[in-house]
């Protein structure tokens, strides 16, 4: 089985839309995407993945299902260097490496920050959510692993975001989701691709083959969206917070 993860195209947040630099980048994704011999597609409700989802959908007459359980990871904790609340994905390094456990595949859970907060029962929803439609395909999660009922080349193709692919990651790799959120960084329409592995009759996980793949971009020769990284340098002119 493969699983393709498609991140939105550069998104419009004040009108949860794409700018026209994301109405394009989701025309080149599609491009790609069609060459796929492609199962199913499951989409975020949120409207810059549907409307990232469209051209690959109306290019293959293809129908998605659209699911609440797909949308941004958006949910907020309290951190002591703020007054307000933020996303739980947005940490400054610094405190980062302060938080014990943070980094533990289950440990997280218990940093001060995360468990007074919705996030636990969240990500157990997106997980359960996940492990519901990769045993509609065939594989069924037995502890970090999958136990397969009808093994296949099935591709399933899911449109949704940043942080949410995050989650799902975490979830098919057994790590904190914060080794990604703190360390990696998928561009808008950059499509992330897992297989199974079955080396064992019977038994399989997901191996990502790519992560954060915009080659589709640099094809076109259409420069990647900075929507999602931060300054490289602190004194460079681009995004700080």
């Amino acid at each position: 089985m493969k699983l393709i993860i498609v991140r939105h195209g550069e998104p419009n947040y004040e009108i949860d839309g794409l700018t026209e630099k994301g109405k394009v980048e989701a025309e080149l994704v599609s491009k790609k995407l069609v060459r796929e011999n492609i199962s199913e597609i499951y989409c975020s409700v949120l409207g810059r993945a549907r409307l990232t989802a469209e051209p690959t959908l109306k290019k293959l007459g293809m129908t998605a299902e659209y699911c609440e359980w797909l949308r941004e990871f958006d949910y907020h904790v309290s951190l002591p260097y703020l007054d307000e609340k933020t996303c739980a994905w947005d940490l400054l390094p610094s405190f980062a490496a302060e938080q014990d456990g943070l980094y533990s595949p289950t440990g997280w859970l218990e940093v001060e920050h995360i468990k007074n907060s919705d996030v636990p029962a969240a990500y157990e929803r997106v997980c359960k959510s996940l492990d519901e439609v990769l045993a509609r395909h065939g594989y069924e999660r037995d502890g970090i692993n999958y136990r397969v009922t009808r093994s296949n080349h099935d591709t399933v193709v899911l449109f949704c975001h940043y942080g949410l692919t995050c989650v799902l990651l975490s979830h098919l790799m057994h790590c904190s989701p914060y080794s990604l959120w703190q360390h990696v960084c998928t561009a808008p329409t950059a499509t992330t691709t897992l297989y199974t592995e079955e080396r064992r009759d019977g038994i399989a996980h997901f191996r990502a083959a790519t992560i954060g793949d915009v080659s589709h971009l640099y094809i076109e020769g259409e420069e990647p969206s900075f929507a999602a990284r931060f300054c490289e340098c602190f004194r460079d002119d681009t995004r700080h917070d």
